[in-house]
Parts: C-alpha cells; structure tokens; sequence
C-alpha cells in the first residue's frame, strides 16, 4: 500500500487559521488510487461556540466506514502531532477477517498525511508507547477457541521496523487454556515496560467460561493471566498513566455481572446496566479495589470510565432515574479514588469518595467522554441524542471535590446514535484539540475540532 499527497496547503492553514483549498491524499489499494480528503467543515460549528474554531473531516471514504480507535486508546504520540485511526472499521472496532482493515498514522501538523502501519488480516487493539517510537497491535492468526494463535507485534510510527514480539499458541502462566477472542483495545503502562489486554479463557466445550486479564512483560517478552472471572467479558482494561511507581501498576477494569457466553465464547444473555461494576487492580493480579459506582438499584453503570490524566481519580458515566429525562435516566460524570474491597456493593461501598461533576445540570446527559493529560479539561458528548446530540468542553477543578464548570456547546454532531455510529470523543493529550466519530454524512467518518 503507497500513500500520497496530491496536493498538501493544509499546512499553512493549520498555522493560519485560514481555511484553504482541500488537501487530498491518495491511498493505493487493490490496484487502485482511492481518494481519502480531509476538509474543513464550518457547516458543523455551532452558532454559541467559541470564535475561530475549526472543524475538520479527517476522512472521506464514501461506502467506507472510517473511524477512531476508541476514547480511551492510547493512540497519540506524547507531542500530541500523529494519533493512529482506522478504516474499514466502527468505534467499537473492526472485522476481524477483512483484508482491507488497516491501522494509519495520521500526522496532524503535516497535512493530515495517512502512514500505514498494518497490512496483516486481523490486527486488533493498538497501543502507542509512552516515548512515541513504537505501536504494540495483535494479529490473530487463528481464532480457534484453546486452539488457536496470535502475535503481539510492534511496528515504528514511520511504518518501518516491524518486530514480533510473542507468538502465544499455548496457555500462558495463569490459565489452562489458550486465550481467544481478545479483546478490541490493549493498553501501555507509563512507563512502556508492560501491556495489557483481555480474552477468553474457555476451553470450548465449558459454557460460560472465564474470561482473564493479560499482562505482557514486553522487555522480556512473556504474558501472564493475572486475574479471571466470566464477569470479565467486557473487560476495558485501561493503565492509570501516572509516573507514580504504583500508581503507574494501577488497571482500571470493568466487571458484568449476568452476562452469560456459550463454549466459544459469544455472548448468550448480555448485561444489564445494574450488573456493571468498576474496579481496580494491581497488574500483578493483586490489590483488587472498588469504584464506588453504580449496584445499588438506582444508579448503574453506563461502562464508559476513564482516569483523570495522570491523576489516580477515575471518572465514571452512570445513570440514574430521572422522569424528567426522555429516556427516563438521567446521566452522570461521577468521580472518584479507588476504595478498599467491599463486595461489589459499588454506591454504597462504604468511606468512598464520590464528587458528581455533572451537579450543576438539573437533567445532565453525557455518556462518551475523555481528559487531557492534565486532567484539566474534558471532552464529552451530551444529549438530546434522538437530534444528533452535541459536543461539550467543559473545565475540571479540583479533583474529588469541584463540579466541571466552562461548560462550552463547540457543535452539533448531528449522527444517528445508532450502535455502532458513537461519537466516542477525546482530547489530544495536551488538551489543544478534539475528535469524534460521526455518521452525518450517511458513512461512519473521523473527525476533528480545534480553535477553542
């Protein structure tokens, strides 16, 4: 696969704020130049938003659903200039048996220039490392259940170098069987020395089997199970990115209570909001502790949760009755610090720190949401969602006892909402720039928001 540019004055524009004629950049596919724009899209900007912000469609691939990875991957490089998206494929992820599926490297300060990074079928759950070098994926093989393979693989943001890393064809310490179905997202410790991941554990004839969380030793190039359970099918496995020593060991995992997936792992009976529960783990398998969410008949768990920047605060999404909201749930940012096991009992786990930073709404409605590095801003979308819904920005003060504040309506997403076309936004990590999913053109495409 080659790409080119056919023409490249986004450069000046970015600097300028000028808005120029639209780049194209050209990928070569299947014996083909397949052209991919990227565009300035001032039709999106909502009249109230702040003067000179830009909105820009990174991709246009008619037919072709495009997307980025997910709110919570770790898919930028530390200079906040290149992420990493992707197409075919949906914000919840891709076929994992089409040959066209590519991860790209998309340079922000260079004319939104596209670098391929993966040509193999079945490259899933990307990770850039802490320093900006690399990109750690999986490449599943074979997808057979405990008789299957898979490869974790690295490959340098330039495209070049490409090094496998572990083949793991038979069990790894920690489990009986050979892990399967992985999960759609990795995640990279601070530091860069580990990854980690989800996957079945069945042996294919055992129904309703465990699923577990894998962590890699990537200098020595070994895995482990550290932790399993059937109620970690839906695992979002997410790396605390302190520089703290401990608190970088730090997983932010997510349990389904209910749930319920045959021999080969597919999902039976799915899990209601009241089932979901938030947790964090040590990346040894130990120090099991609870986020004090959700479980008590009122409140559930949306399962969108993330870290505030480096911070040990988690944020959590979480519903909770409201008569006046049209779907008849309110929906909430709560955060909070880990607190000592006590039986799943999420909300009313006892002594926990609780600060809902959506108090200042009388009916708040945010469901996708992410911070900056800093732990300083916060990017989310907000109902009515049955008109498109909306993108908001808001400031967060100080941690555990501050509602977010600045709240600043930047545009209309105007998308269906419907699964899978979620907006899925996030900030940069240094908090200058947003993006988003949306289906508005009536094709899944990636976008991007600035200016603010």
């Amino acid at each position: 696969m080659l790409v080119h540019d056919a023409f490249d004055p986004l450069r000046k524009s970015l600097k300028t704020g000028i808005r120029l004629t639209i780049p194209i950049i050209l990928v070569y596919r299947d014996a083909l130049w397949h052209i991919v724009h990227m565009q300035p899209r001032p039709d999106l900007v909502s009249p109230d938003a702040p003067p000179g912000l830009t909105v820009f469609q990174i991709t246009d691939t008619p037919g072709t659903p495009a997307s980025h990875v997910y709110m919570e991957a770790q898919v930028f490089t530390p200079d906040s200039k290149s992420l990493v998206l992707h197409w075919p494929a949906h914000p919840h992820g891709c076929d994992r048996r089409d040959p066209l599926h590519r991860y790209y490297r998309c340079d922000l300060e260079d004319g939104f220039r596209m670098t391929p990074l993966t040509d193999e079928v079945g490259a899933i759950a990307p990770s850039i490392t802490p320093d900006g070098q690399w990109m750690y994926y999986f490449v599943v093989a074979d997808s057979r259940v405990n008789g299957g393979r898979f490869f974790l693989k690295r490959v340098r943001l330039d495209g070049s170098s490409r090094e496998t890393v572990l083949c793991v064809d038979r069990p790894l310490p920690g489990a009986a069987t050979i892990p399967s179905n992985l999960y759609i997202l990795s995640t990279l410790s601070s530091d860069g020395e580990r990854l980690a991941t989800g996957a079945f554990l069945g042996d294919g004839n055992t129904d309703n089997a465990p699923w577990g969380l894998l962590v890699f030793d990537l200098e020595k190039a070994t895995g482990a199970v550290v932790h399993q359970s059937p109620t970690l099918l839906n695992l979002h496995p997410q790396y605390c990115r302190s520089i703290e020593p401990e608190a970088s060991r730090d997983i932010l995992i997510q349990e389904n209570h209910g749930g319920h997936v045959g021999p080969d792992g597919t999902m039976t009976r799915g899990t209601s909001g009241n089932g979901v529960d938030i947790h964090v783990i040590r990346d040894d398998g130990s120090l099991l502790r609870d986020i004090p969410v959700g479980r008590d008949g009122d409140e559930y768990c949306q399962g969108h949760q993330c870290w505030r920047g480096r911070t040990s605060w988690t944020i959590t999404g979480t519903g909770i009755a409201n008569p006046r909201q049209k779907h008849g749930w309110g929906q909430e940012l709560i955060e909070s610090l880990p607190a000592p096991p006590a039986g799943h009992l999420g909300r009313a786990t006892p002594g926990a720190i609780r600060n809902d930073m959506s108090r200042s709404f009388d009916i708040p409605d945010f469901r996708h949401f992410q911070t900056d590095r800093d732990g300083r801003h916060l990017l989310t979308d907000c109902g009515p969602y049955d008109e498109g819904g909306r993108l908001f920005l808001a400031s967060l003060g100080e941690p555990g006892r501050d509602p977010a504040s600045g709240w600043t309506h930047l545009l209309d997403l105007h998308a269906s909402n419907q699964s899978p076309a979620h907006a899925h936004p996030f900030l940069s990590p240094d908090g200058i720039r947003g993006f988003f999913n949306s289906d508005e053109t009536g094709t899944l495409q990636a976008y991007m928001v600035a200016g603010w």
